[in-house]
């Protein structure tokens, strides 16, 4: 079986450290502690200068919830143009009405604008009202992927639901669970759902190097995200 890995990074260092781990895909974002936002154009030029991996920056203007305004949907496109220019290879992105479906018109426009990257409907899915129905409006749209973690804070606890959907997806988009994808479970995870393609942070925390620390400001505020290249590594080692 083969297996596709993709880790998303938080700035140069991490994605420097997953590419070197082996990471199949970079899924480039900032701000993960909110669920990702938006790298900066010159973040994501760095890392296409300087990677050869699959690199799919995350088109998302702000935290909270999927529902956009018209004014953050034309910074979307805005970013994905400046994507499709910088040579990436994919986007990922995703959007909710209000009532918990698919917003189609703008979403086939933003598949449309992305065109010729590839397009992943992230976590946004795990918020939507029937999953079932998104998923065949999703391949209808174009889109190549879908991130979920089955509608739980995790994917450990949506594993069922991401069994069923990926055989009811039957290879027409695929289903890649994230969240909470360790090398520790992940194993365990592909049997369970029969997915064959990952998401993961395999996120911890490095000291900084910063020989001064302020005493008024909290230790945390001297700590960055880091990613080690052997956990990167195990994660392909406990799939084989």
């Amino acid at each position: 079986m083969s297996y596709i890995i993709e880790i998303a990074t938080t700035d140069y260092a991490t994605t420097r450290a997953a590419v070197e781990g082996g990471a199949d895909r970079i899924e480039l974002c900032t701000a993960l502690s909110e669920g990702g936002l938006t790298p900066s154009y010159g973040l994501v030029r760095q890392c296409r200068e300087a990677f050869a991996s699959a690199l799919f920056p995350i088109i998302r203007p702000r935290a909270g919830d999927f529902r956009y305004s018209d004014e953050e949907l034309l910074i979307m496109e805005h970013d994905i143009r400046q994507c499709k220019e910088l040579g990436c290879d994919g986007v990922v992105l995703g959007m909710l009405k209000k009532d918990g479906t698919l917003p189609r018109k703008k979403l086939a426009h933003l598949v449309q604008l992305a065109y010729p990257m590839e397009v992943t409907f992230h976590r946004a899915f795990d918020r939507c009202r029937d999953p079932f129905e998104a998923l065949d409006q999703l391949v209808g749209l174009g889109f190549q992927r879908i991130l979920t973690s089955g509608q739980q804070p995790a994917a450990p606890e949506g594993a069922a639901l991401i069994a069923e959907l990926v055989r009811v997806a039957d290879h027409r988009i695929t289903i890649m669970p994230g969240s909470g994808v360790r090398p520790e479970n992940i194993k365990a995870l592909a049997t369970a759902t029969g997915a064959v393609e990952f998401h993961t942070s395999v996120r911890s925390r490095s000291e900084s190097t910063m020989e001064f620390r302020h005493p008024a400001f909290p230790e945390k505020d001297f700590q960055l995200d880091a990613i080690h290249p052997e956990d990167v590594r195990l994660l392909r080692q406990n799939l084989s």
